[in-house]
């Protein structure tokens, strides 16, 4: 998307909102030592300035939270706001949830039974298994987006931008042969410290991988899973790196599936 503008109104509008920083319980917040861009300010205001992405699942919105009068108390988040499984375009929930558990009893009761509240639990389930891994692997240095909170399905996390606008998906880039090999090297490395952790990204593509000048950043892993635990773990694994590696060797370089796989696991076992 292009640049973007918004004038803030005078009350809250329909898009705005008070922030619900404070609205939320300490896990809910993002991990220290948070950005200095963080506001968590009881007086800031969010505004919602447009779509970002709808997805199957989930949409993503800009929201700006700031300080009223305060200009270097703002910053603009990506707000991604999951849906329940009734509004879902298509579910892919069992493949990736085999081996989680639901802590609660009575949610996972309701879960089971796909009642209303079960279902609501389960597109809620989604929202906190990528905000816990969000947190997680930013925590480890992963480059992924920081995940400033999470409120029941929406969790607001860092907007990735070059030059105010969103930051291009790898697939749309076609980047000179140095800068290939670059991205390469980083996303393995990334998808090292995944496997040593004992996880894997399960749906990672040039589709999932922002460029933000000359250094990537992982999006999208709500679906994150256990390689050991979920007994299809190795398969997705695979898929990962049939996925990242058919896109590298369409822009020229020599990049082998099987053996990123096994690199892989051997540091994952």
């Amino acid at each position: 998307m292009d640049g973007f503008s918004f004038e803030a109104l005078g009350d809250l509008g329909d898009h705005q909102r008070w922030s619900t920083w404070s609205s939320v319980t300490k896990g809910e917040h993002g991990p220290e030592p948070r950005p200095d861009w963080v506001v968590t300010d009881d007086g800031a205001v969010d505004t919602e300035l447009g779509m970002l992405k709808s997805g199957k699942e989930a949409d993503v919105l800009l929201v700006e939270r700031a300080v009223p009068g305060s200009p270097d108390r703002s910053s603009v988040l990506a707000a991604k706001r999951y849906r329940s499984v009734d509004h879902r375009l298509f579910s892919r929930d069992d493949g990736y949830t085999q081996g989680r558990r639901i802590q609660k009893s009575r949610e996972a009761r309701a879960a089971a039974r796909s009642s209303a509240f079960g279902r609501e639990v389960r597109a809620g389930e989604w929202a906190r298994h990528e905000f816990g891994a969000l947190s997680s692997l930013w925590s480890a240095g992963l480059p992924v987006p920081y995940p400033v909170q999470i409120d029941g399905t929406e969790i607001l996390m860092e907007f990735i931008e070059v030059d105010g606008a969103a930051a291009p998906r790898l697939a749309q880039l076609r980047p000179p042969v140095a800068t290939v090999r670059s991205y390469f090297d980083q996303l393995r490395e990334a998808m090292s410290v995944l496997a040593r952790r004992g996880l894997a990204h399960g749906d990672l593509s040039a589709y999932n991988v922002l460029a933000r000048a000359d250094r990537l950043v992982i999006i999208d892993l709500p679906q994150v899973i256990d390689i050991v635990g979920n007994p299809n773990g190795v398969e997705f694994l695979l898929r990962d790196c049939r996925n990242v590696c058919r896109w590298f060797a369409s822009r020229g370089l020599d990049a082998d599936a099987e053996e990123l796989l096994a690199e892989l696991l051997a540091q994952a076992w």
